[in-house]
Order: C-alpha cells, then structure tokens, then sequence
C-alpha cells in the first residue's frame, strides 16, 4: 500500500491539520517507508513462534509477602486512636457531595 500526494492531504483535512504541499510531501515519504516495512513485516512466516509478551524473559523478582517487623501485623487500633471520629472501625468523614 503507498500513499498519494492527494491522500496525505486529504488525512491531514480530515486530521483538522494545515499541511503545505512540501511537508505533505515529507510526510508522504515517511508514511510510505511505515507501511513498507508492516509489509516486509507481514510477509515472515510466523507460523510455529510462540506470542511474547515482550521481546526479552524479564521476570519479576518476588518476596514473600510478609511484615518485616513483628509488631506491624496490626496498627489500626494506633492509627484510629489519633483519628477525629471513628465507629465500628471505619473513620468518619463529613458530607461533601449533597
């Protein structure tokens, strides 16, 4: 697939972009070379390659998830303390929104 002169500008009408007739063509240039290399790209025989889900093996390094220290098990009661209003472990808040 190549673009025309006219079909760079009429994308760049539709696209509400001002284009003179140089950068159309500049653009007609770059636009072409993209869609010369989707098609040297969709000619590969992929058949028998496994999808990645990127282009390297990158694994996350995982800990397990535990406290670090023994006495962060459970703060709310220390969180709640300071508080201005609290019932049945929630924190109250005034009404913003009527």
């Amino acid at each position: 697939m190549s673009l025309s002169h006219d079909d760079v500008k009429r994308i760049a009408r539709l696209a509400r972009i001002r284009v003179d007739d140089d950068e159309a063509a500049g653009y007609r240039d770059q636009l072409n070379g993209i869609f010369g290399l989707i098609e040297e790209m969709q000619a590969i025989d992929t058949r028998g390659v496994e999808p990645m889900a990127h282009a390297r093996d990158v694994f996350q390094r995982l800990r397990a998830d535990q406290p670090d220290q023994p006495d962060q098990t459970d703060r709310r009661d220390a969180f709640q303390a300071v508080a201005p209003q609290v019932e049945d472990g929630l924190y109250l808040v005034p009404k913003v929104i009527e």
